[in-house]
C-alpha cells in the first residue's frame, strides 16, 4: 500500500477540520448571544431536582425566568426558604415569606373501612382502574389504591398503606407529580405547619357516604358549628378547612362523628373527648339529682296533704 493512499485522506480531513473550525469560530462571534451571568448564579443556587413543580422546564428554565423577572425568587417550591434566600441575594431583592407546602391525600378509605363494588385483578395503575366504573371502591371519590402516585414520586414521600396512599410530610417537597397524575384528583397541597385536614373528598349525601365508607365526611356541619375561628365550612356535602384561619385547636376533630378529619395530635383530642364525656356525665347526674329532688318534694307534699 502506497503512503500517499493513507496521507491524502488524513491531510484532506485535517484541512477540512481546520476550515470548519475557523468557520464555527467566526459564526460563534457573529451570532453570539450575551447570557446574563445571573442565570448561571441562580441555576447554581437551585437544588437541581428538575421536578418541574415551579411550572418551568426544569431548574434551567426557572433560573432563566427568575433572572428575567418572569418568576419570583421564591419560585422553587422544593428549595424552600434557604434556596429563596440565596436566590434573592443574587437578584438583590427581598425573598419574602416562604411557607412550605406538602401533599395530602383526601381519603382514609382503607380496605377495612371502605366497601368495594368489585374485585380488581388487572394491571395495577390508578388511571386504568379509574376508567372502569370510577374504580373498584363503592365510593366514587375514593383512592383507587393502584399506587401510581407512588411510582412517580422521586422523593419516597408517598406510600400505599392498606389500600390507600399516605404522604410522609417530612419527605414531601410539594413537587406536585402525585397531584397531577392522580385520576381522582384527591391529592392537594396543604401548609406544612397545618396539623388538621379533612381526609375525604366525597360529595355524596351523608346517607350514601355511610353506606360506602365508615370514615367519610357526611356533611353534618357539626365541625362548622363548633369551630371558634370560623375556619371550617361545609359545601356540597363536604367539609373543608381554611388554613389561614385554622389554629389546630382540635375541636372539629373531637366533634366529628365519623373521624373524617385527621389530626397530628391525637392525645390532645382524646383528652378533649374525655373532658366532654365527663361534662356530659356531670350534666346527666345533675339532671338525675334534680329529678329525684322533685320526686321527693312531690312525695313530701303528697304526705303533708
Amino acid at each position: 500500500m502506497e503512503l500517499s493512499t493513507i496521507l491524502t485522506p488524513v491531510v484532506f480531513l485535517g484541512i477540512a477540520g481546520a476550515f470548519f473550525g475557523v468557520v464555527l469560530s467566526i459564526a460563534s462571534k457573529v451570532f453570539y448571544v450575551e447570557v446574563d451571568p445571573k442565570v448561571a448564579e441562580v441555576r447554581e443556587a437551585l437544588p437541581g431536582a428538575n421536578c418541574g413543580a415551579c411550572g418551568f422546564p426544569g431548574c434551567d428554565g426557572l433560573a432563566e425566568a427568575i433572572a428575567s423577572g418572569k418568576a419570583p425568587v421564591n419560585g422553587c417550591v422544593i428549595g424552600g426558604a434557604d434556596t429563596a434566600e440565596k436566590v434573592s441575594h443574587i437578584m438583590g431583592v427581598n425573598a419574602g415569606n416562604v411557607d412550605r407546602n406538602v401533599a395530602v391525600v383526601h381519603c382514609q378509605g382503607s380496605c377495612n373501612k371502605a366497601k368495594n363494588k368489585y374485585d380488581y385483578n388487572d394491571l395495577v395503575d390508578c388511571r386504568l382502574i379509574a376508567d372502569y366504573q370510577q374504580g373498584a371502591k363503592a365510593c366514587n371519590f375514593g383512592c383507587c389504591g393502584g399506587g401510581t402516585c407512588v411510582s412517580v414520586c422521586e422523593f419516597d414521600a408517598i406510600h400505599m398503606v392498606n389500600g390507600v396512599a399516605v404522604v410522609d410530610k417530612e419527605k414531601c417537597v410539594a413537587c406536585m407529580k402525585c397531584i397531577n397524575i392522580c385520576p381522582k384528583k384527591i391529592i392537594s397541597l396543604r401548609p406544612y405547619k397545618s396539623k388538621t385536614v379533612v381526609e375525604c373528598k366525597s360529595l355524596d349525601l351523608g346517607k350514601v357516604v355511610r353506606t360506602n365508607c365508615s370514615i367519610g365526611c357526611i356533611g353534618c356541619g357539626i365541625c362548622e358549628k363548633n369551630c371558634p375561628k370560623d375556619a371550617i365550612h361545609v359545601e356540597n356535602n363536604l367539609a373543608s378547612i381554611d388554613y389561614s384561619k385554622c389554629i389546630n385547636c382540635g375541636i372539629c376533630v373531637s366533634k366529628c362523628p365519623t373521624g373524617a378529619i385527621y389530626c397530628e395530635y391525637p392525645e390532645r383530642v382524646e383528652k378533649m373527648k374525655q373532658k366532654e364525656k365527663e361534662k356530659k356525665e356531670k350534666e346527666r347526674q345533675a339532671k338525675l339529682a334534680e329529678a329525684q329532688a322533685k320526686k321527693a318534694e312531690a312525695e313530701k307534699e303528697k304526705v303533708n296533704a
